[in-house]
């Protein structure tokens, strides 16, 4: 029977169902500094083989698959590139964080595995405002899917409060986007949003829902791909303002910080929990649904244990 398994490199775990690599969790990435440099997932892949991500795409350097990325973290920038000044648009300032990898720790169980990651994020200025304690799993479903479950706690370790925000909170309408953050490969630009009951294109930007997805076709063989993120019910600002777009670029963004900043005291922890489902095939609001329950099971089953 076919199983996860989570082999541990230098600079990244890489996840596989015995058949497949799923994905690659780059800790130690090699991005420049403008780039707010971060640990990512890319590539990512169906059961199939088939690659649902982008990495280092060239209208925006800082996209890498699927990251956690904030753009907006006080007057500090987590995702890379300029930074959004009302009255001045984007402006690039010496505020590019790094989330930096400080250790990961695998567990396994049948069908299951789990990274658990201690970080800390630095401000380009060399100041630690962050502890996040990160865990990751994946978890098969059937043959035609499988699902990975993102859960983040930030911790404060200055002194003063940290507004968590968006480019919207600061001025820009309708671009509300920072949190968990997929980019899709280009052959997927031009797809189809999904939420409950409804498809369509970006005119979807900034709805609420409790889960979304974006479906899409390959290059060179023609097949199609399902990527579904769901928002946990326990999150902040749930159900979600979703940042999705279609027309220009493919890409999915559950964004609790879109319209209204987050302020997290000194010594407190802000708790987000995200499931994201991988699958082949085509996708309309029916099975994008079938497919956020299925992976919310699969990652709420029994717990993994400890591998000797």
């Amino acid at each position: 029977m076919d199983q996860i398994s989570i082999e541990t490199h230098d600079d990244r775990f890489v996840v596989s169902d015995g058949t497949t690599v799923l994905a690659e969790y780059v800790v130690q990435p090699t991005d420049p500094v403008l780039e707010s440099p971060r640990p990512f997932f890319s590539p990512i892949r169906t059961r199939s083989g088939e690659v649902v991500s982008l990495f280092r795409p060239h209208d925006h350097v800082w996209h890498k698959g699927i990251a956690w990325s904030l753009p907006v973290v006080g007057d500090e920038n987590f995702w890379g590139g300029p930074t959004f000044v009302s009255g001045e648009g984007y402006v690039q300032l010496s505020n590019n964080g790094v989330q930096q990898h400080r250790r990961g720790d695998v567990t396994m169980a049948k069908g299951r595995g789990r990274i658990v990651e201690s970080l800390d994020w630095i401000t380009e200025s060399g100041v630690r405002i962050f502890d996040e304690q990160r865990t990751i799993e994946a978890a098969l479903i059937d043959d035609d899917a499988w699902a990975l479950r993102f859960e983040t706690h930030l911790t404060n370790t200055s002194d003063t409060p940290i507004s968590i925000g968006s480019p919207t909170t600061r001025g820009r309408e309708n671009a509300g986007y920072g949190g968990l953050f997929w980019r899709g490969p280009r052959s997927f630009t031009n797809g189809t949003i999904l939420a409950p009951d409804v498809a369509g294109c970006d005119e979807l930007r900034g709805i609420r829902a409790p889960w979304m997805g974006f479906t899409g076709r390959h290059d060179g063989n023609d097949t199609a791909s399902t990527v579904v993120m769901v928002d946990d019910e326990a999150n902040i600002q749930h159900p979600p303002q979703w940042f999705a777009r279609t027309e220009d670029f493919a890409c999915l963004c559950p964004a609790p910080f879109f319209s209204e900043e987050c302020s997290v005291e000194p010594g407190d922890t802000l708790r987000l929990i995200y499931t994201v489902v991988i699958a082949d095939g085509a996708s309309d609001p029916a099975r994008a649904a079938s497919l956020a329950e299925a992976g919310l099971v699969a990652v709420s089953a029994s717990p993994v244990v400890e591998v000797d």
